[in-house]
């Protein structure tokens, strides 16, 4: 398996060598402010991509949403879908339709082929939802922090069911950096602990002796106090929140000759450094974990 995996694994096992952890903890409740249906305009023109400053261009323009998924719009459409069929109970699984891929025989390829694939697993403990077997639940706080415990499919399923798609990755990053110079991270060129989620940031919703890390609201990071925690407005150039940590987020290429799906901006788990514009990880279109999730992109 490739990094996205280990990270999780390795986390896990760093965790379970110091204390159990408390899945069901209780957390603290936030109204940031900031509304998860709105999305940015991101415009056509040049930028700078990549770790190595590459110019690039997308002529077109495109929106892309202001936070990742909730676990509440997440949650809404499990239960639209599931009712009309969308999607369907598969033991553990739900599950949804996916074309499939062409094939090319390149080595360590796996097939891809017309079939249903899992969208999230039904009774995994740290999924944010619950389902008993009919409607799907947001457990109770979690309602405005991001979907997690989804994979690729579920992702694109998700996106597609509203006509929208998951972004490239080059249109995710231009939407994380913007077109102006060649910061590292959607706010600027350093990093500090309150600008993000990343592993050790020392947020309210992290206790690395009991709970371990957990996600914090979407745009929690918008220069707003908590309690006493003082947050850094850390929005990209375009008013995108939780660009770079929080969580993995899914991207839509399907390369040639690669099963694996690509996601962008480092997550609660990653170290500060993972949260650069650039970085990349990847998992099977099947993968799901507690540190991604994704957010969608659709033409204005």
């Amino acid at each position: 398996m490739k990094r996205a995996f280990w990270t999780v694994v390795l986390f896990a096992v760093l965790l379970a060598a110091c204390a159990s952890v408390d899945l069901n903890a209780p957390i603290p409740v936030y109204d940031t402010g900031v509304d998860p249906n709105a999305w940015a305009l991101i415009p056509a023109g040049t930028f700078i991509e990549g770790q190595f400053d590459h110019p690039a261009s997308i002529d077109y323009d495109y929106e892309m949403m202001v936070t990742d998924v909730t676990v509440s719009q997440y949650v809404d459409f499990l239960n639209k879908a599931l009712a009309d069929g969308t999607i369907k109970i598969s033991g553990d699984q739900i599950i949804g339709f996916y074309p499939g891929d062409v094939f090319h025989g390149v080595k360590h390829e796996v097939r891809i082929d017309p079939g249903d694939y899992i969208i999230v697993p039904t009774d995994d403990p740290a999924s944010r939802f619950t389902f008993d077997g009919t409607t799907f639940t947001v457990k109770t706080g979690w309602e405005n922090h991001p979907m997690t415990n989804v994979s690729w499919f579920g992702a694109r399923g998700y996106c597609g069911y509203y006509g929208w798609r998951l972004p490239t990755e080059l249109e995710w990053e231009k939407a994380a950096r913007g077109s102006e110079d060649d910061r590292p991270f959607p706010w600027g060129y350093d990093i500090a602990r309150n600008n993000a989620n990343f592993y050790a940031s020392r947020d309210p919703f992290e206790d690395m002796s009991s709970f371990g890390s957990r996600t914090t609201p979407v745009s929690f990071y918008n220069g707003n106090a908590y309690d006493g925690y003082v947050t850094l407005d850390s929005a990209s150039p375009y008013g995108l929140y939780d660009m770079a940590g929080n969580i993995w987020q899914w991207t839509g290429d399907v390369y040639e000759g690669q099963h694996y799906r690509y996601t962008r901006g480092g997550s609660k788990d990653t170290y500060d450094m993972d949260l650069r514009v650039w970085v990349r990880n990847n998992a099977t279109p099947t993968y799901y974990s507690p540190g991604v999730g994704f957010r969608c992109v659709r033409n204005p």
